[in-house]
């Protein structure tokens, strides 16, 4: 495998600043910025009530949220151009099985670095999609840790 420019880079994001700086790296690894799939995951809302009755507010409203969402930011941080995906579920598995659909090569996934009892209690998202990921995978570490 060649490894530059990339065909296809999944960038998993959650609109934070370590979110700009894995779109942007990504952006360098392709000859296009379509190649680059932007890609946001929505946790169900029944993994996260407990049978609470939400009315109006269901998986589709919150994914429409997003990708509107999507548009404010990607135009805020100069992004054009690239692809963007939305999808409902756990966020390690649905990165690791998109980048499959898409016949990706590279996750450019930004890290966290929580440590400890943060990191137990709210999980490792990167360290999940690198156990599931069939493609290489590219974790961008925080500046601050």
């Amino acid at each position: 495998m060649a490894w530059l420019p990339q065909k296809t880079v999944v960038v998993p994001i959650d609109f934070s600043g370590t979110s700009v700086e894995a779109v942007g790296t990504a952006l360098e690894l392709v000859d296009s910025p379509s190649d680059v799939h932007v890609l946001h995951v929505v946790m169900p809302l029944d993994n996260m009530s407990s049978g609470m009755n939400w009315g109006a507010i269901d998986d589709r409203s919150r994914e429409e949220a997003v990708e509107e969402h999507f548009g404010e930011f990607l135009k805020t941080h100069g992004f054009t151009g690239v692809t963007t995906v939305v999808r409902v579920g756990d966020p390690g598995l649905e990165i690791a099985d998109y980048a499959k659909d898409a016949s990706s090569k590279l996750i450019v996934i930004p890290s966290h670095g929580h440590h400890g009892v943060k990191r137990m209690l709210l999980g490792s998202v990167a360290e999940r999609v690198i156990r599931h990921a069939e493609c290489a995978v590219l974790v961008l570490r925080r500046d601050d840790a």
